[in-house]
């Protein structure tokens, strides 16, 4: 499970990473990723190029190349990273039509956590992940959202004021961070971030936290987090 999880964070960095970001991004001693390292380098799966790994012509013979691949298989490790980071419910959504669905989803390994199924439909005005996507949309498309979504309130804390909503949007549009706290689901807390690729938005990165964990420290962090593994796909 280690070698396939390392030469899929490779791949889905193929620019190169260091061995000191793959061992923490993916929770691998040190002593144990130096061996495979060396035997994947030595298999031609993976290239070194000074401290840099990189995709090696071994990975020729069993896949296209990176920038081939659907997109789903490249997010696939981002979502695995960003849950072992933060050891938090780490999803991958998309919009259809003016909901959100969960395309990849892995879930936190805390006894108290957050769930959701591949599959799931969620209103975009309650999700962090629906938030920023909805940040990011042109003026024009955002007011057809307001004239044409409906935006039920699942819990005292959910937005759905036209005006109230629009400011959050202006907010996560200046910080490229949404934010939602139990609007869905009472003692969820949410963060998402909108996924770029060839300057377009492909979706929506997302962590969902227990508000029993949830503190200014641990927002700062995930977000943080959220940031640097983002902006590296879309670098």
């Amino acid at each position: 499970m280690r070698t396939l999880d390392i030469i899929e964070y490779v791949v889905a960095h193929s620019e190169g990473v260091v061995a000191q970001d793959i061992a923490q991004a993916l929770a691998i001693p040190v002593s144990s990723l130096s061996y495979l390292l060396a035997t994947l380098v030595e298999r031609d799966y993976l290239s070194r190029s000074g401290r840099l790994y990189q995709p090696g012509a071994g990975l020729d013979r069993l896949r296209a190349a990176p920038q081939r691949l659907p997109l789903i298989e490249r997010v696939r490790p981002l979502v695995r990273s960003l849950r072992v980071r933060s050891n938090e419910t780490s999803s991958y959504f998309v919009q259809r039509d003016w909901q959100m669905e969960a395309v990849i989803t892995e879930t936190a390994e805390h006894t108290l956590r957050y769930s959701i199924g591949v599959g799931t439909r969620t209103p975009m005005h309650c999700l962090a992940s629906g938030k920023a996507m909805l940040a990011a949309l042109g003026p024009a498309a955002l007011d057809r959202y307001f004239e044409e979504a409906p935006r039920e309130r699942y819990t005292e804390s959910t937005v759905v004021d036209e005006s109230a909503l629009r400011r959050e949007l202006d907010q996560a549009r200046e910080s490229g961070i949404a934010i939602t706290r139990e609007e869905y689901t009472p003692g969820i807390c949410g963060i998402g971030k909108i996924l770029m690729l060839d300057g377009e938005p492909v979706g929506s990165l997302s962590v969902a936290i227990p508000t029993v964990r949830y503190d200014a420290r641990v927002e700062a962090a995930a977000c943080a987090l959220l940031e640097a593994i983002v902006s590296g796909f879309s670098r």
